[in-house]
């Protein structure tokens, strides 16, 4: 958990602003969730691997009685910060359905908390950035998450970005046609889940150390050598799959690819087949994708279909898809620049000067749209003017007893600082 100066949260808001406007842009409506969730929605079993690391907080007015009587740590504990922004959001929508549309695309961009080892581009508390389409059963509504992600990546100046899809559905009929037993499933995932860690001979030796059905993980290994490189289609995939894959998963694959290419101007290469994607959350459904990007080696981002997670809250199913930024990773990639226009002026006034007269002088140039400070004039201007240059100011003017509106030298302070 950190604290940002001001330079770097300026940044950081610049590059959560530039997101922002294209979620908007894309028709995706912002909301806001508590930071806290009852204890029985957080550990409902939806959450995966990352309910292990959820912040519980304590009842009120607990007695020593209490935590003597209590059985294990969630006995005594009836809210948890979230993890994510998904069961927030399966939440907030089963409470006020009526009150949305029938096809509702959402926006939440807030912290969330985990209790990670900490480590570069992975803390305890970070910021998810989530757009989601609920109501919407068909792949158009993962087309446009797939398009608004990239219009995105590209306002940040991250042009290059791809983004990986599979189907949940065509990972489990891989598994069944290279002949796993149907119990091997889920630990056979978790397992493949790691190839970005350990590689394809890490996770066959992890397979076959575990006593997977030996024929099968043959099979995996002899896929795995499989060459795919071809452009995103029906014939990548089924090149990559062994035969007969499902079949509704595959022309939903098709249908997004078609239509992202579409949007994109045929821009064929932003999307890519990788049959052994898996995205360990266990509440995926359907189509799942993960966002990366040349210039580094682990993911910005991704999501997937969960369509049975509202129905947990609501009774009744509703389809909804995701994706989700990982903000803290990005912003290790991007420095956008301060807008062009915004005028951020530093006023270096005299230890003589009325009060009066510099609060005027402010809000004079308040008015004409620029952002104002007030800096008393050191001995030595030139630190002063390089910390000011660091932290987004574009000019300042030095003000004495007699200086007026009319009367303000404005100088660069960008070619000053560095001069």
């Amino acid at each position: 958990m950190r604290d940002f100066l001001p330079a770097e949260k300026a940044r950081r808001e610049r590059i959560l602003a530039a997101i922002r406007d294209v979620y908007r842009t894309h028709g995706f409506d912002e909301i806001e969730t508590p930071v806290a969730e009852d204890s029985d929605r957080l550990f409902a079993g939806l959450g995966g691997d990352n309910e292990k690391l959820a912040y519980s907080l304590l009842k009120r007015g607990l007695t020593r009685d209490d935590l003597q009587a209590a059985q294990e740590p969630l006995d005594l504990s009836d809210l948890g910060l979230r993890f994510d922004l998904t069961v927030p959001l399966a939440r907030f929508y089963a409470t006020h359905r009526a009150e949305l549309p029938t096809v509702f695309r959402s926006i939440q961009i807030a912290p969330v908390w985990r209790a990670e080892r900490p480590q570069k581009g992975r803390y305890r508390q970070f910021v998810q950035c989530d757009i989601d389409v609920l109501g919407e059963p068909g792949p158009r509504a993962e087309a446009e998450l797939l398009v608004a992600t990239l219009d995105a990546l590209d306002a940040l100046g991250l042009e290059d970005g791809f983004i990986r899809v599979n189907d949940r559905r065509l990972l489990t009929g891989m598994l069944a046609t290279l002949g796993f037993a149907a119990h091997e499933y889920d630990g056979a995932l978790i397992t493949i889940d790691k190839l970005d860690k350990i590689a394809q001979d890490g996770v066959l030796a992890e397979l076959r150390k575990r006593g997977y059905t030996a024929a099968a993980v043959d099979a995996l290994e002899a896929l795995f050598r499989r060459p795919t490189v071809l452009p995103f289609g029906e014939a990548a995939i089924r090149r990559a799959l062994p035969e007969n894959p499902d079949a509704d998963a595959l022309a939903g694959l098709v249908a997004i690819g078609e239509a992202v290419a579409a949007a994109r101007a045929s821009d064929t290469e932003v999307l890519r087949f990788d049959p052994f994607l898996v995205r360990g959350m266990g509440y995926y459904t359907g189509p799942i994708f993960e966002l990366a990007h040349p210039s580094v080696e682990y993911s910005l981002g991704g999501g997937g279909r969960y369509d049975g997670m509202i129905g947990r809250f609501l009774g009744t199913d509703v389809p909804a898809t995701g994706f989700s930024l990982g903000f803290e990773r990005l912003v290790e990639l991007v420095d956008l620049p301060v807008g062009e226009g915004s005028e951020a002026i530093a006023l270096l006034h005299d230890a003589d000067v009325d009060l009066a007269q510099l609060l005027t002088l402010k809000a004079e140039l308040i008015a004409t749209g620029a952002r104002v400070r007030l800096v008393a004039r050191p001995k030595n201007v030139k630190p002063t003017l390089d910390a000011l240059a660091a932290e987004g100011f574009t000019s300042f003017a030095f003000v004495d007893a007699s200086t007026t509106l009319a009367s303000l030298s404005l100088r660069s302070l960008t070619e000053s600082a560095s001069s």
